[in-house]
């Protein structure tokens, strides 16, 4: 018996609380997406049970009601008439998902997104670092080789031009000109300016506005002082840029579009980083300092470092630490014992992010999680803060208990005999045993800080999307590989009805339905099929038939075969957030198809970028009508 479409989509307005508690709708190839205001109004045991409706989750803000191919748009279009609402796009719906997220995730979401493509630069050189600082402190004399200078160079790199490399990402995210991004970048850190991590040496300014003093505040100062180290303000300087870059191309004249922008941007950004940006951070920077000498002279005052360190991380305030340790090493006693409550902080993020790593069962997460852990390990934090901890948050919160805990003991110990200190500056975690005064006791904090943290982490954190358990290791090879030549559509039959036979659409391995990494997929409730790890990237018709829907992101077709078979082609998971970049379809819906006839391509590299896996799901969703219907090996 056919759907009645109206019935269905009256049901379901019926029990989400009604129009006025939906905040936007939309659909995709299989599932109605709707952001829901107040999800306490929704019965979902009810929508369980709708005619038409195959199964719901929620996932990223969005309550999605499975449908299924062919149905869904059908549903959608009398969801709209019901309730008075218009079509809305993919983006809408994601923006409305995004504006029901507690403030907390809205506000991290940006560092994210950055920090993500980034990744692979910053743990890579993360590890690096703390592998060659290490073997300088053991091997004085190796130090001092052209091969030490040159392993450091190498290391060093991401991190000293680490303003650079967020500055492209933050325009990618932002919606700015990269290249525009990577100038601004290249600008926080130009050789002209004194290096961030020397500020307290001392550095020059400029005066472009006169002498005019406010107070102990002269306006128009700029100090000439590099952001090495620094995200936050270089977020910020690129989040203006790309406003105010999409803001002249909107209302300068195209004739003079091209040269007028770039200049205007480029500049006005200079000028409001250096003038704006820069005193904030510069001011920032002194509060926290000299709030930092004040808390650390106490045990009380100590934990709460320690809990913030991390913070001042994020912030790239933290450099500017080595004017405390430098003081505490001049002063009588001779002994840095600031670094007991860094290391105590650097090694409580270690074992956050070494928790987050040996739990979850995303296996990009895990690549990430286990060596971003090793570097925060020999005390270097950012891959592990950014990458990982931030991330998630939970982990970074149990970072900052773990670490208030261990800068507590560790300052406690001046009052059971030699206060914990080290005897230099600027290393901390395990290469701190070379400089510590008390081997054991280090051990101790360091166990204690790491070990709260790791199991903090371990009961409060749960990884939120597990069914990407094999997603990975897909995009990783669609990423290394690169799209293929196109060859001639595949011969090999991979299921088998009465109607006929359903050849792969793609060339690549197959695997089972209960492998394809989602979870709505696997279950088998839009139907049963194969995966399949694409080898091309090209989808040819399977069998003839008739194009029964062509996804508006153009990553799914439907097609409609001999003996009323409905056949669902999905390429990859998720990227119906792709928006159609990467995808083009060559049929639409209602088109008479042949076996072998081109339907659609896909770019693996775009795929894998977006992070999304590119298994093709091919199932048909109607497999329970066909008696004989058989997957064949």
């Amino acid at each position: 018996m056919a759907l009645d479409y109206r019935k269905c989509a009256q049901e379901i307005v019926d029990h989400i609380g009604g129009r006025e508690n939906v905040a936007q709708a939309a659909h995709c190839a299989t599932r109605l997406r709707l952001v829901i205001k107040d999800n306490s109004k929704v019965d979902k045991a009810y929508l369980d049970n709708v005619d038409g409706v195959k199964g719901m989750f929620e996932s990223n803000g969005q309550l999605q009601l499975i449908i299924g191919t062919g149905t869904v748009n059908k549903v959608y279009d009398e969801f709209l008439s019901i309730t008075g609402m218009t079509a809305a796009t993919k983006d809408d719906v994601k923006a409305a998902a995004a504006a029901q997220q507690p403030l907390w995730k809205r506000l991290l979401k940006p560092i994210g997104d950055v920090f993500v493509p980034i990744l692979p630069a910053i743990v890579a050189s993360g590890l690096m670092m703390g592998l060659v600082e290490a073997l300088g402190k053991v091997s004085p004399g190796f130090a001092q080789t052209d091969w030490y200078a040159f392993l450091d160079m190498v290391a060093n790199t991401a991190f000293a031009y680490l303003p650079v490399i967020v500055a492209i990402s933050a325009a990618r995210v932002f919606g700015g000109n990269i290249f525009l991004g990577a100038v601004i970048g290249l600008l926080m850190i130009h050789s002209t300016l004194t290096n961030g991590w020397n500020a307290a040496d001392g550095y020059g300014v400029w005066y472009l506005f006169g002498h005019i003093k406010i107070g102990n505040y002269t306006l128009g100062q700029i100090n000439q002082l590099g952001y090495q180290g620094h995200v936050i303000p270089v977020m910020i300087a690129v989040l203006f840029m790309s406003k105010l870059e999409k803001w002249l191309h909107e209302h300068v004249p195209e004739m003079i579009d091209l040269f007028v922008t770039p200049l205007t941007t480029v500049f006005c950004t200079a000028l409001v980083t250096f003038v704006v940006i820069g005193p904030i951070f510069s001011f920032l920077e002194n509060m926290v300092l000299a709030g930092a000498q004040i808390l650390v002279s106490n045990p009380i005052g100590s934990m709460v470092m320690g809990a913030i360190y991390p913070a001042t991380v994020v912030m790239g305030l933290h450099h500017m630490y080595n004017v405390i340790e430098a003081g505490m090493l001049s002063g009588a006693a001779g002994l840095n014992t600031w670094m007991p409550i860094a290391s105590a902080a650097n090694f409580a993020q270690f074992g956050a992010c070494l928790a987050v790593g040996l739990k979850c069962r995303n296996q990009k997460t895990k690549a990430v999680a286990v060596p971003s852990s090793l570097s925060a390990a020999l005390g270097i934090t950012e891959p592990a803060i950014f990458g990982v901890n931030m991330r998630f948050f939970r982990p970074f919160a149990a970072g900052m208990v773990g670490g208030a805990v261990g800068s507590l003991v560790a300052a406690l110990t001046k009052y059971f005999g030699t206060a914990l200190g080290a005897s230099a500056y600027g290393v901390t975690g395990i290469p701190g045993y070379l400089t510590i005064n008390n081997p054991l006791m280090y051990t101790i904090i360091l166990a204690i800080s790491g070990g709260i943290a790791f199991a903090g982490t371990w009961m409060f954190w749960h990884e939120e999307d597990p069914a990407q358990k094999a997603a990975d290791e897909a995009a990783a090879k669609a990423l290394a590989e690169g799209p293929e030549e196109e060859e001639a559509a595949p011969e090999k039959v991979i299921m088998t009805t009465g109607a006929g036979a359903i050849k792969a659409p793609v060339e690549g391995k197959i695997i089972s339905r209960e492998e394809i990494p989602d979870a709505t997929f696997a279950s088998g409730v839009l139907g049963d099929g194969v995966g399949i790890e694409p080898e091309a990237e090209t989808v040819y018709a399977p069998f003839d038939g008739t194009v029964s829907t062509v996804a508006e992101s153009k990553h799914a077709v439907g097609l409609s075969g001999a003996g009323d078979m409905e056949l669902l082609i999905h390429v990859g998971v998720d990227t119906v957030a792709m928006n159609g970049d990467g995808f083009q379809t060559f049929v639409s819906e209602g088109d008479e198809v042949k076996a072998g006839q081109k339907l659609l391509t896909f770019d693996r590299k775009k795929i894998a970028a977006a992070n999304h896996p590119d298994v093709v799901v091919v199932l048909l969703t109607n497999a329970e009508d066909f008696d004989d219907f058989k997957v064949t090996p």
